[in-house]
């Protein structure tokens, strides 16, 4: 007898959460820009394939439009403009950390344990098929926001930002079937603008200080 499809849909969604845990600890180890570029638009292919099963569990339709403009926001756009944006200021090397990859590996695991821990009442309180996967999207949102406090260069705090996002995005959907299309776009822009912000931000950096890494900006540089 075949397995019916809102079984292998569940399964499914939780394969998918457990990817994009995973990918967010992959954040954490990797030490190169485009190896993080890629780690992005692999979440942004985790996000579609996620939104799609929820869909099918749901039978909430507006949830294949999101899956659909999450693909060409999340896999194709942003990572096309972000590895333009590496070329444009030629970085393409290793991002130095302040804290090595073990410790921060150490601290992410207390965090997944923290976000379940937390997650826990909220997932009671939900009525979704899925609710069981909003500790995934916490520990993925404070796993990004380590990344951005534990890495020097300039352009690991957008990805960090838009991981973060990633994960905002993952919660909602598992959490309450999404946010109304109209918010989607709105958040959507509104990223769109930061990173172009971003973008125009880094330029600025590198002309005056020939450099990304942060430790250009503290104050004893400034004087």
């Amino acid at each position: 007898m075949a397995p019916h499809p809102h079984l292998l849909a569940n399964h499914l969604v939780g394969m998918l959460g457990s990817a994009l845990l995973l990918s967010a600890f992959a954040n954490l180890a990797m030490r190169r820009l485009t190896s993080l570029v890629r780690i992005f638009a692999l979440q942004g292919l985790l996000l579609t394939a996620s939104t799609l099963a929820v869909a099918i569990l749901s039978s909430e339709t507006h949830l294949l439009f999101s899956a659909l403009f999450t693909f060409i926001f999340k896999v194709v756009l942003l990572p096309t403009i972000l590895f333009r944006l590496m070329n444009r200021l030629h970085i393409q090397g290793e991002v130095e950390s302040l804290v090595n990859v073990p410790s921060t590996m150490v601290i992410g695991l207390g965090i997944v344990v923290f976000s379940f821990t937390l997650a826990a009442p909220i997932s009671e309180l939900a009525s979704t098929v899925s609710k069981g996967l909003i500790g995934v999207g916490l520990a993925s949102l404070l796993l990004s926001f380590l990344m951005m406090i534990t890495r020097r260069k300039a352009l690991t705090q957008l990805l960090g930002f838009l991981g973060m996002e990633n994960a905002l995005f993952f919660s909602a959907i598992n959490a309450t079937y999404g946010m109304p299309m109209v918010v989607e776009l709105g958040v959507a822009f509104d990223v769109l603008v930061g990173t172009f912000v971003f973008g125009i931000f880094f330029f600025q950096i590198r002309e005056t200080f020939e450099s990304l890494d942060l430790k250009h900006m503290d104050s004893s540089s400034l004087e």
